[in-house]
């Protein structure tokens, strides 16, 4: 099993920066990409940015520009910076990990850490 650990959470002020961090640990090898979501109050869990094990990236448009997601492939770390915040990015931050081991793949999902920022 692999466990996520994140840290970085918080409450911020309009136009401030968090930096996210989550390490997986526990059976890690195989490790591939990796992911930040966000669930805001009431609405539906979104993918923000994703990194693959290339080092390709993605975001989704309402964060791009402001927020880079970057990795640390030997530790199996992500980090999401988020800068220029604004409070509709106020959420709960999951980070996500896929592991794929002869062909399977697996999904493995951090506790969640709160982003509020305010106005």
């Amino acid at each position: 099993q692999v466990q996520l650990v994140e840290s970085g959470g918080g409450l911020v002020q309009a136009g401030g920066s968090l930096r996210l961090s989550c390490a997986a640990s526990g059976s890690s090898f195989g490790i591939s990409d990796m992911a930040w979501y966000r669930q805001a109050p009431g609405k539906q869990r979104e993918l923000v940015a994703t990194i693959t094990s290339g080092g390709n990236t993605n975001y989704v448009d309402s964060v791009k520009g402001r927020f880079t997601i970057s990795r640390d492939t030997a530790k199996n770390t992500v980090y999401l910076q988020m800068n220029s915040l604004k409070p509709e990015d106020t959420a709960v931050y999951y980070c996500y990990a896929q592991r794929r081991i002869f062909g399977s793949k697996y999904d493995y999902w951090g506790q969640g850490t709160q982003v509020t920022v305010s106005s």
